[in-house]
């Protein structure tokens, strides 16, 4: 089975326009929404063994857990910042799947 990223250039170039445009205009706050759209690009044009891969998270289940880290990140002192990307990857992980 091959596994391949199928994505161009064109395509990386107007999905970080839409993402900037995006968190300009809301200030920063729709961040998890940008991330999230990322994240969707990404997995659409990525197959493995010869399976695309999808990404069913959304903006707002991600707005959820980035207050819920940040006042995790309050509360320690920071401390709580070092699990941050670990806590990221598990939710980014639990949100792909198989197209078929």
């Amino acid at each position: 089975m091959e596994s391949k990223f199928t994505g161009g250039l064109l395509g990386l170039i107007g999905i970080n326009i839409l993402i900037l445009a995006l968190f300009v205009f809301t200030l920063g706050l729709g961040l998890p929404w940008c991330i999230c759209l990322k994240q969707e690009w990404l997995s659409k044009h990525t197959i493995i063994d010869g399976r695309r891969v999808l990404f069913d998270g959304n903006g707002l289940q991600l707005f959820g857990n980035y207050v819920k880290w940040w006042l995790l990140c309050l509360v320690t002192l920071g401390i709580y910042g070092f699990w941050l990307p670990i806590k990221f990857r598990k939710w980014t992980t639990r949100h792909m799947h198989f197209a078929d």
